[in-house]
């Protein structure tokens, strides 16, 4: 006889929840849509539902973020895993902070829709079944916080949306997803790196995210930047991690002032890494202070540093923990 498995369901808003108007306009519904606990037909499931917040997922934040940690933190014990519905837009930014959080061993899913409730072809309901069957999984355990969505079954750090509408958006560059979905089961492929976690009582932080692009001379937004402004900056550079040479010079003095710069590259795959040694290339970028972060995209690296920030991180820690 299999075991009754305990979930705390956290719904926060999103499409998952939404519903399509008669003027065709997808918009927030005051009444959450998913199915009750008692029409999923997951009899060996016992449900604990909170509608924590109900708002599309541009309206996300920061405090959002750390209220959603601080809920599953204080209610774990009491729970076999967790499953989080979340608009599709910043799911993977809350994925990514919560996985860089003290949060417990057990089963953490994050999943949400790309077609609201009543649409044809709405996936919402099958996605939301599917994570609760994925965090009530034995084989989910202490592999950090998860996205399950269209069958697959991503890691936090990796997973990004790549497509504006279509229900397979959610996909890992490079690596591929950790494991799949099957009819009776799942089935994990590999497990993500263990993580340095934080807890934080309270977050905050201004790091914009500046890309670069061919012809970026002096004068460009970085110029207008410095510490009594931001508290970091991320540059989502070009190819394997340069930029133009003016606007090297300019965050080079960003750095002399004590803001943080962070590089990512703009592209879908890859690493950046100091490969070129010419003015603006990622050799001199490096030798100027620039931290280069690995395997995350620009939103992600953002988080990374405001919360190493936030976390009382500087000097040589810092860097080794950015560039870990």
């Amino acid at each position: 006889m299999k075991t009754m498995k305990k979930i705390l369901v956290l719904h926060t808003g999103g499409t998952i929840s939404m519903t399509i108007n008669e003027d065709g306009q997808v918009a927030t519904s005051e009444t959450n849509h998913l199915l009750a606990p008692s029409d999923l037909k997951l009899p060996n499931i016992h449900l604990t539902t909170i509608d924590f917040f109900n708002i599309p997922s541009p309206h996300m934040t920061l405090k959002h973020m750390l209220a959603l940690y601080q809920e599953i933190k204080s209610k774990a014990d009491q729970f076999d895993g967790v499953v989080i519905t979340h608009g599709t837009d910043t799911l993977e930014e809350t994925a990514y902070f919560l996985d860089t959080m003290s949060i417990p061993n057990i089963p953490i899913i994050i999943t949400g829709a790309m077609r609201s409730s009543n649409e044809i072809g709405s996936d919402g309901i099958y996605n939301f079944i599917t994570a609760l069957r994925v965090a009530s999984h034995p084989k989910s355990h202490d592999k950090g916080v998860l996205v399950v969505m269209n069958d697959e079954i991503h890691a936090a750090k990796y997973v990004t949306k790549t497509h504006t509408t279509n229900i397979s958006t959610f996909q890992t560059p490079t690596h591929g997803p950790l494991g799949i979905v099957m009819k009776h089961d799942i089935l994990f492929f590999k497990t993500a790196e263990p993580r340095i976690r934080f807890d934080l009582k309270a977050i905050s932080g201004t790091v914009p995210i500046i890309k670069a692009y061919a012809g970026m001379g002096r004068g460009s937004i970085i110029s207008i930047l410095g510490p009594e402004n931001v508290d970091g900056v991320v540059i989502e550079a070009l190819g394997a991690g340069n930029v133009p040479p003016s606007a090297a010079r300019e965050l080079s003095e960003l750095i002399e002032k004590g803001v943080p710069v962070v590089l990512v590259s703009r592209c879908f795959n890859g690493v950046a890494e100091p490969v070129y040694a010419y003015e603006g290339g990622g050799v001199r970028l490096e030798a100027s202070g620039v931290m280069f972060v690995k395997e995350l995209n620009a939103a992600k690296a953002r988080l990374k540093l405001i919360i190493a920030l936030n976390a009382g991180l500087e000097g040589n820690e810092l860097k080794e923990y950015i560039e870990g």
